[in-house]
């Protein structure tokens, strides 16, 4: 099989140079016969499973978070160390993240996904057994159980959460790149969601967390069973798309010299990296800021729940109208401006009292505009970084963001100040005040959204690479436009 994508890739190349002078716009019949692809139906199965995977490993992640004062009492141990359970899942995915590019863009899809399956699966039970097992036992045992548990559900995230980007190259065609990787990214916040709505009614006190995480282990079991026995190949048999080709064409170590003096992929590494460390802290800590000022858990899951919803619904729609368009730099630039606003507004009304509804407004408005960012930033950061690996470049993306959420989740929590009285608070001893957290936070947000607008540009590689062996033409200096790009989509000979 690597011999015929060699034979195929040096065929698309001969023919591609032999029509370099040409017109531009006409499109050669004997290169058209060569780029024919073809997509083949499994690919939604494989999707499908993607999806429920990473929705899985999102529900362990935050398991806690919204019933922090619950966990906390349960497992005998401070708020301090329960959002560790959490944190557990960045401090492992540094220096994880590089091996999983590397097993990505040279062992495959196929057996990243189903080790990450088996490591998700193994985690969820571990938690579960230490703590069913350690009803009665020794606290510290019980804590450190269900500490490894999230450990290892930690090792599978960035073998889970770097998929989407490699999946939707390999196996969709140009036109529904950007939707599939929309779809794949966004089932990540609805385990988030499911998390925050499930874990505060299933344990509405200590006794019930052994039953919340039994809940949260079943799926991970049945998933498993379906990637092992789903996924049956790590690409199609032939290419969906040109650029499909020649994925991962640079080697590993190479991919990464070459991001490192890219300059647009480093400020996009930066800036949407600190966009994702502002949501991980807003998922981890709404429980914690909301209370203080009297609202109960299930109204801080109902605010979350309302994030991740208007998040997708937001993440729908510019997918469909990116893989349309194309317009990834513009798309992305608004969006993260509106999301710098709207975590200003919530920095401002998470602190006043009896403001349910202006609560759930700025949450609903702060995941429409920051979530659908996500899968875009991450088809972008593939677009200005080609032809290096798709999971080198969107994996780095990640790691910066998860490197940045350790420093804000420890900063943000430095900077808050226990209160000496707050008769409103449902937070239970520890009362404290985020105040100094939130403008910190909405202060960040603001500065490298500026940066981003600033300083971002950058050509469409990938899609000049795909033109190029369509049309023959020669690769251009100034950033690709949508029109250009709407015209090549229009004749690209892809299938459906």
């Amino acid at each position: 099989m690597e011999d015929g994508a060699e034979t195929f890739s040096s065929e698309i190349q001969t023919v591609s140079s032999r029509v370099s002078n040409e017109e531009p716009r006409t499109p050669n019949t004997e290169l058209k016969k060569l780029l024919f692809f073809k997509v083949y139906r499994r690919r939604w199965l494989a999707l499908l499973i993607l999806c429920l995977l990473n929705c899985s490993n999102a529900t362990l992640w935050l398991t806690f978070a919204p019933v922090a004062d619950q966990s906390a009492k349960f497992l005998e141990v401070s708020l301090d160390k329960i959002n560790w359970l959490s944190l557990v899942y960045m401090v492992v995915a540094i220096p994880l993240s590089f091996v999983t590019t590397w097993m990505l863009d040279t062992l495959g899809l196929r057996t990243t996904l189903i080790l990450g399956a088996w490591l998700n699966m193994f985690g969820a039970l571990l938690r579960f057994f230490g703590a069913a097992l350690f009803l009665s036992k020794d606290h510290t045992v019980r804590y450190l159980t269900v500490m490894l548990g999230q450990t290892l559900a930690a090792l599978a995230q960035p073998l889970i959460i770097f998929t989407p980007t490699k999946m939707a190259a390999l196996w969709f065609p140009d036109h529904q790149r950007a939707t599939a990787n929309m779809i794949a990214s966004m089932s990540n916040p609805v385990g988030i969601l499911l998390a925050s709505i499930l874990s505060p009614v299933i344990a509405q006190t200590s006794l019930h967390i052994p039953n919340l995480l039994l809940v949260y282990a079943v799926p991970a079991c049945i998933i498993c069973f379906l990637a092992t026995l789903g996924i049956r190949s790590s690409s199609p048999p032939t290419p969906p798309s040109a650029s499909a080709e020649s994925s991962s064409s640079e080697p590993f170590l190479q991919g990464i010299k070459l991001l490192m003096t890219n300059k647009a992929y480093l400020v996009l590494l930066v800036c949407f990296g600190s966009g994702i460390a502002v949501f991980t802290c807003f998922s981890t800590l709404l429980e914690q800021i909301l209370c203080v000022t009297g609202y109960t858990n299930t109204f801080a899951g109902l605010c979350g729940a309302l994030f991740i919803v208007f998040g997708v619904v937001g993440a729908a729609v510019l997918g469909v109208y990116v893989d349309k368009t194309k317009k990834f730099i513009e798309a992305t630039k608004v969006n993260m401006c509106f999301t710098a606003i709207s975590c200003i507004a919530f920095s401002v009304v998470c602190l006043m009292p009896h403001q349910k509804a202006a609560v759930a407004v700025v949450c609903s408005l702060f995941g429409f505009f920051g979530f659908s960012i996500y899968p875009v930033a991450m088809e972008l950061s593939v677009e200005c970084s080609y032809p290096v690996g798709e999971a080198t470049s969107a994996g780095l993306v990640f790691v910066s963001g998860q490197i940045q959420s350790v420093l804000y989740i420890v900063l943000l929590q430095a900077l808050t100040k226990r209160l000496a009285d707050s008769p409103l608070s449902t937070c239970g001893d520890a009362v404290l005040s985020w105040k100094v957290p939130m403008m910190v936070m909405a202060g960040l947000c603001t500065f490298f959204t500026c940066c981003f607008v600033i300083f971002f540009h950058t050509r469409y590689r990938r899609l000049e690479a795909e033109e190029q062996a369509v049309y023959g033409t020669k690769p251009t200096d100034v950033s690709t436009t949508s029109e250009r790009s709407e015209c090549g989509d229009e004749n690209l000979p892809a299938g459906s």
